[in-house]
């Protein structure tokens, strides 16, 4: 045990170590994967529905120019590279059926609202919004509405860019030129995406908080963001690049549930930091998810006062933790 307790002082001593670990102890417990796999349920069931009308929109407003039709919804499926040419060849405009744009319509909408409130549970799960606290079902929806043209707002910039970027390192690839462009469109995509994610965390979550709270973790995601990308396209140019294909719909469902799930996953861990650090909810006890027999520090009591306070609810019902201190 003196190894452990060595460890456990030094963690507790310094930051770079502590605060990363509180993080993680607060994600398992608040159990983030699952919170993690609703946003994925949601994110799958949306995606097709909004691929098939940003399709056919594309084919009525660009229909004079088919190559630029192309170009677009490749930009825009390159937010998804591991399957992001599967999808391209699945996914056709819907002409002359507007009963087929309806059920899109409606499964987008469905889909989508879906996201908001998975987002705005994990968010409130986060920052341990007490129930009663938290927007009734009719405003959650609406506020997922409200905030979804913002969201596509983004996505139609960051498509945009990518499309304009292509086409400018068509020109000039391979030169100094066509480098300095591919790198200052990852910088402008992750300065979009920051802003994305800031006012997610902010807009999503039923208490105030502020720019500077959720500021590092908004660009600790939009960096993730954009090295999951990348490391996907890598994947893809390098490892699936003579295989993939064998694997057809099939590949397309689990290549995009295992994406989407990783993106949920950074999404809910970078809001953890924030929380974590927002509500000085550390240093942790290293041994306090496996044991009883454990001193509880501060960032502890912090947690888990806070974790019984976000059960509430009825606003004059009144929740008070206490610890009885272990005696090793």
């Amino acid at each position: 045990m003196g190894a452990v307790a060595s460890l456990d002082a030094y963690q507790r001593g310094h930051r770079w170590v502590g605060l990363p670990l509180a993080v993680v102890y607060k994600y398992f417990d608040d159990h983030g994967g699952y919170l993690a796999a609703l946003i994925t349920y949601y994110g799958f069931l949306s995606l097709f529905p909004l691929l098939l009308l940003l399709v056919t929109a594309l084919g009525y407003l660009l229909h004079g120019d088919p190559s630029l039709q192309q170009q677009v919804v490749h930009s825009a499926l390159g937010q998804f590279p591991i399957v992001g040419s599967q999808l391209g060849r699945n996914v056709h405009a819907v002409h002359g059926s507007l009963a087929a744009v309806v059920v899109g319509v409606c499964g987008a909408l469905y889909g989508t609202m879906g996201v908001g409130q998975a987002v705005q549970n994990a968010l409130n799960v986060v920052w341990a919004v007490p129930q009663n606290s938290r927007p009734n079902p009719i405003k959650s929806r609406l506020r997922s509405l409200a905030v979804l043209p913002l969201l596509g707002l983004g996505l139609l910039a960051t498509t945009g860019l990518s499309a304009l970027t292509t086409s400018i390192h068509a020109y000039a690839s391979g030169s100094i030129t066509g480098l300095l462009v591919r790198v200052g469109s990852i910088l402008l995509s992750v300065l979009i995406n920051v802003l994305l994610f800031l006012a997610a965390f902010r807009l999503l979550t039923a208490r105030p908080v502020s720019v500077a709270q959720v500021r590092d973790g908004a660009l600790a995601a939009a960096i993730g963001w954009q090295v999951l990308q990348l490391l996907g396209t890598y994947f893809v140019g390098h490892t699936l690049k003579d295989s993939s294909e064998y694997y057809g719909v099939f590949g397309v469902v689990l290549g995009l549930l295992a994406f989407i799930y990783l993106a949920a996953n950074l999404v809910v861990f970078c809001a953890e930091a924030n929380a974590v650090r927002a509500q000085k909810l550390w240093p942790r006890s290293l041994l306090t998810p496996f044991t009883d027999a454990v001193s509880l520090t501060p960032g502890d009591e912090n947690a888990y006062r806070s974790y019984a306070a976000a059960q509430r609810r009825k606003g004059f019902q009144r929740i008070r933790s206490t610890f009885r201190r272990h005696r090793g």
